[in-house]
């Protein structure tokens, strides 16, 4: 079984940006940014507009543990 955890909090940490100025970057409400830094929900264009954003991959954003 997968677990699959989201590492935003940490690579926006890394690179010094807030939730609120990945939003500007994205275009994306920072209250849904904030659902998917809590496992709430991901919505499939923002995971990419997201990666997009902060140049790393769909797969980047997440921890899997196998």
């Amino acid at each position: 079984m997968l677990t699959v955890k989201p590492r935003l909090r940490e690579i926006l940490k890394g690179r010094g940006l807030t939730q609120g100025q990945l939003s500007e970057m994205t275009g994306i409400p920072q209250a849904s940014i904030s659902r998917f830094d809590k496992n709430e929900q991901h919505l499939d264009w923002h995971l990419f507009s997201i990666a997009k954003a902060l140049g790393v991959t769909v797969e980047d954003l997440f921890e899997i543990e196998e």
